[in-house]
């Protein structure tokens, strides 16, 4: 991308980020209730993902898990054999027993854990379109030529592989789409990325 592009993707990102946060706002407030009642303890959960160049931002999640979701899922896969397969193919549970109860799959079905990541987009540390962030603890998993080339832009709110199967894809089938996408990117992609989005997230396929 030439500089006045990569200038005009920041300006739409601050400015449809800015309009999100507004029109979203009493589905935030819900939601931090919500949470708190089901699960009382923080609403938010912070966890270091790799951004930009390879350096670590503190991406913002509503929390849709208990708070001991590590010894849940460490008790689970040992003694579900099944589990730690998908685990291993997906980094993912079609059904991860972490999930706070009837909040935690609601909020995962429609990506409302995933607004307080507007806030990144503000920040400068994410865009509204691009490689979703991976954990740091699963970057292993990543071929290296591929991590290498996601560090070369600003990571997603939501990206090609999200409008293309969301969570039924495995880690090679989002690596692949990751490499599609910034081999196109354009604006224009971007801008049809987002309009994907839309009825993906309305429709909650693939979303756990």
């Amino acid at each position: 991308m030439f500089v006045s592009s990569r200038l005009l993707k920041r300006l739409t990102d601050l400015t449809i980020a800015s309009v999100l946060l507004l029109l979203f706002s009493p589905i935030l407030v819900s939601a931090m209730i919500a949470i708190w009642l089901a699960d009382p303890g923080p609403v938010f959960f912070r966890q270091w993902r790799e951004g930009l160049d390879g350096k670590p931002f503190l991406m913002l999640k509503f929390r849709t898990m208990y708070r001991n979701a590590d010894a849940i899922l460490e008790v689970h896969l040992h003694e579900n054999s099944e589990a730690k397969k998908e685990w291993l193919q997906y980094l993912r549970l079609a059904h991860d027993p972490r999930l706070i109860s009837m909040i935690g799959p609601i909020m995962r079905k429609f990506s409302i854990d995933e607004l307080p990541q507007l806030w990144n987009i503000l920040r400068g540390e994410m865009s509204l379109v691009g490689p979703r962030p991976f954990a740091l603890e699963l970057l292993q998993y990543l071929i290296p030529s591929v991590r290498m080339r996601r560090q070369t832009v600003l990571p997603g709110l939501t990206g090609l592989w999200q409008v293309s199967g969301r969570s039924d894809l495995n880690i090679q089938q989002l690596q692949l789409y990751d490499l599609l996408y910034l081999k196109k990117r354009s604006l224009k992609m971007d801008i049809w990325i987002l309009w994907r989005t839309i009825p993906a997230v309305i429709k909650g396929t693939g979303a756990y």
